[in-house]
């Protein structure tokens, strides 16, 4: 049976629930969604390479878990669960803010969602196994060797995850995060603007305020 995904508002108000492929079409249907970055103690995030069976940016390297909530999920609940299905590492998240977003790809598709972005650490050595037809690789990665890299090619690079990296500065607590000051500096957070719009042109993607 077809997921059903929740369909929002512009306020991530719920109005509704469509199959995904309904919802992933060149004019897409408004839902909900979610990226989770999770770090390791040395300051790395983990990337993960879409299947090369994906329908939308197949092959294309990812922040460490994208997907969608249940109608009953919250977004921390949604990435608790599918954070061990997809990458077999079990991580709790802390919810840091949305966005909306509109980007096709191709001729295949497009995503359009508003996009709960959550952040997690992992444990020291804990290894990634990925799910078939999600997953096909992953690796770990420095802010400026992840910044020199989106700006040599943008396009193998999801834009939601781009996004996301750029609006980090000042959503991450200090307190359990302080080990990340590359990621939000200035030169990082240029990098993940000017690729995220070698997709995404300024105005089409916004931050949710909160209710």
């Amino acid at each position: 049976m077809e997921e059903a995904l929740v369909l929002v508002d512009g306020n991530d108000a719920p109005v509704g629930a469509a199959g995904k492929a309904r919802c992933h079409m060149r004019d897409g249907l408004l839902h909900r969604a979610f990226t989770a970055l999770l770090f390791d103690g040395a300051g790395r995030l983990l990337l993960t390479r879409r299947s090369a069976s994906k329908p939308l940016w197949p092959g294309c390297w990812d922040g460490t878990v994208a997907s969608h909530p249940r109608a009953s999920e919250s977004y921390e609940e949604a990435a608790d669960r599918r954070i061990p299905e997809e990458i077999g590492v079990r991580c709790r998240t802390d919810y840091l803010f949305k966005f909306e977003y509109h980007v096709p790809y191709r001729d295949a598709g497009s995503e359009n969602e508003v996009c709960g972005t959550l952040a997690g650490m992992v444990e020291p050595g804990a290894a990634v196994s990925a799910e078939r037809g999600e997953v096909s690789e992953s690796a770990w990665a420095e802010a400026g060797e992840l910044a020199d890299m989106v700006a040599k090619a943008p396009e193998l690079y999801c834009p939601w995850m781009l996004v996301a990296l750029h609006l980090l500065p000042g959503a991450v607590a200090p307190q359990k995060y302080g080990g990340l000051p590359a990621w939000t500096g200035a030169r990082a957070r240029g990098a993940f603007l000017e690729a995220a719009r070698a997709h995404l042109p300024d105005g089409q993607w916004r931050l949710v305020a909160e209710r």
